[in-house]
């Protein structure tokens, strides 16, 4: 037998103490004691209501009572729980001071590479829509090499709040993923889990992931229940509720959302007011039957991660990779800043991708928002610029182009910060070479944009119903793919992008030999969607 709330075996004799209750169920009797200490007396395994619970001494005064856990029950009411006015029952901060001094021995920076369409643009000549690639990446490093474990001893600690849906059947797979994620907190981080069905239910505020924390975390989240209908909206609405009442406040906060099912009250998610709380939200599907339009489109709208997990196998890769972003914060609200150096040079076009961008009314400088990046996490986007002819009586050869620079805040000093202004240059010859090649770099980064615009524009077709246009933009894509510069050098990219298309093709030629009526153009909506890496900033 297994002890359900803690998945430890029940066995007699091994110096646990086991309890049976009235409906035959058995549990260790620690992990029964801490559960009814507040008031539960429904069975954690089959919902039984229990008159007989077992006795325990009172609290030690000494320690921080945990709260109740207010589990999900299993309903089928289309309304709404009642709604607290604040959620600001989190417990304190620990172990701040060694984070709010600085250690001059860690140091977190931002890289930042540039590269030119072209290595020159003839003197006598304007060229429009030129391309400049902006390479941004941040870095921490440890100038003592003194710290063992940069991952636990160099971030900043986190305020996470986990949104489960307990209204579906992958209940393994969801308490797998939670203990995976409560394996890897670290005691300054703090964990809050909500829980929603047909309704959403704060379980516990957000509590200290120490080793009596996460001991608490693991039996609750074991002794959550299934039952009722998906109400994605109002478990999400919970879930920044905690992140915005909170009392106090990590560095980094964010939430998780975990869900293997459709929500059965078709409410549209605000996508404006997610990204207007700027808390990124992490999304994950389990199994075939979760709405992955929703999921993407909610992590896409507030600068999170959609996974897709399917089997049990894929779960630790899917939460490495998130957790893994969201232990190692090195910036906070990057801006990345570019200015003509020209007064004649005009910036006309960002392209970021789903990043906001700004553009001065001269055309002179402009902005890109990205937020947070983790360590060693990169982002690439375009400038472009219409370049003048130069002057007569300017005989200098080099043309200065556009400086670049970025701000941000140091998530663990809450320093300001803003790097030196790099100077990007361009030659600017009587005669170029005929043979001049165009730079891989940007030509690569032109091709991911091409693509994505294409997929945008060929899912919004393919919802309307128009399978034909659909199937025409990505056709066309590809083929401007294939002249470009990139493919012909063979770079891998490149290579990967066109293989995508040529993948999502076959699949249009496929359902085509369905009869129209038959197809289902929103099971199909998110068949072609490129890996992330494809997509990197533009969303």
């Amino acid at each position: 037998m297994v002890c359900t709330l803690c998945d430890g075996a029940l066995k007699v004799g091994d110096g646990n103490a086991i309890f049976s209750a009235e409906c035959s169920h058995s549990f260790h009797f620690n992990c029964i004691a801490s559960y009814v200490k507040y008031g539960n007396q429904i069975c954690p395994t089959c919902d039984a209501q229990w008159k007989d619970i077992p006795a325990f001494g009172p609290p030690n005064p000494t320690t921080t009572p945990w709260p109740c856990i207010r589990l999900q029950r299993k309903s089928t009411s289309k309304f709404s729980s009642s709604k607290p006015s604040v959620f600001s029952d989190d417990d304190p901060l620990i172990n701040q001071s060694r984070f709010s001094s600085n250690d001059n021995s860690i140091v977190r920076s931002i890289d930042i590479n540039t590269h030119t369409e072209f290595p020159a643009v003839q003197r006598s000549i304007s060229q429009e829509n030129f391309h400049i690639l902006i390479n941004i990446k941040a870095h921490v490093t440890d100038l003592n090499q003194v710290h063992r474990d940069m991952h636990q001893t160099c971030r900043a600690p986190n305020d996470l709040v986990t949104v489960l849906d307990v209204s579906g059947t992958k209940f393994q797979l969801l308490r797998r993923a939670m203990g995976f994620l409560i394996d890897n907190l670290g005691p300054s981080d703090r964990l809050s889990v909500i829980s929603f069905s047909s309704n959403a239910h704060c379980v516990f505020p957000l509590i200290p992931m120490t080793d009596s924390g996460k001991q608490h975390a693991l039996q609750v989240v074991n002794s959550l229940v299934a039952g009722g209908e998906s109400n994605i909206l109002e478990g999400l609405e919970k879930g920044a509720k905690v992140i915005e009442d909170r009392k106090h406040k990590n560095p980094i906060c964010s939430i998780m959302l975990l869900s293997d099912g459709k929500d059965a009250f078709m409410k549209r998610i605000n996508l404006k007011e997610i990204s207007r709380l700027r808390i990124p939200v992490h999304t994950f599907g389990f199994g075939a039957d979760h709405d992955p339009s929703m999921l993407h489109s909610i992590a896409e709208g507030s600068r999170g991660i959609f996974s897709f997990i399917e089997s049990e196998g894929l779960i630790q890769d899917a939460f490495a990779q998130c957790i893994g972003g969201l232990l190692s914060v090195v910036v906070q609200d990057l801006q990345v800043h570019v200015h003509s150096l020209d007064p004649f040079l005009c910036l006309t076009q960002l392209k970021a991708g789903s990043y906001s961008t700004y553009l001065t009314d001269d055309n002179q400088t402009g902005s890109v928002v990205i937020g947070d990046l983790y360590a060693d996490e990169e982002r690439n986007f375009l400038v472009v610029v219409n370049i003048p002819v130069v002057p007569g009586g300017n005989y200098d050869d080099q043309m200065e182009f556009v400086s670049v620079w970025c701000d941000y805040k140091d998530p663990i000093t809450k320093a300001s910060i803003t790097t030196e202004a790099i100077e990007v240059k361009l030659e600017r010859p009587k005669m170029v070479n005929e043979d001049m090649v165009v730079s891989i770099e940007v030509d690569r980064q032109k091709n991911r944009f091409r693509v994505a615009r294409a997929l945008s524009n060929s899912r919004a077709a393919a919802e309307r119903g128009d399978m034909f246009t659909a199937w025409s933009i990505i056709d066309d894509c590809r083929m401007q793919i294939l002249e470009t510069a990139s493919m012909h050098a063979g770079d891998k990219f490149s290579v990967d992008l066109d293989l995508e298309l040529q993948q999502r093709i076959s699949t249009f030629r496929t359902e085509f030999t369905f009869e129209a009526k038959d197809y289902n153009s929103r099971r199909f909506y998110y068949e072609f969607k490129l890996p992330d890496a494809f997509y990197e900033s533009y969303g």
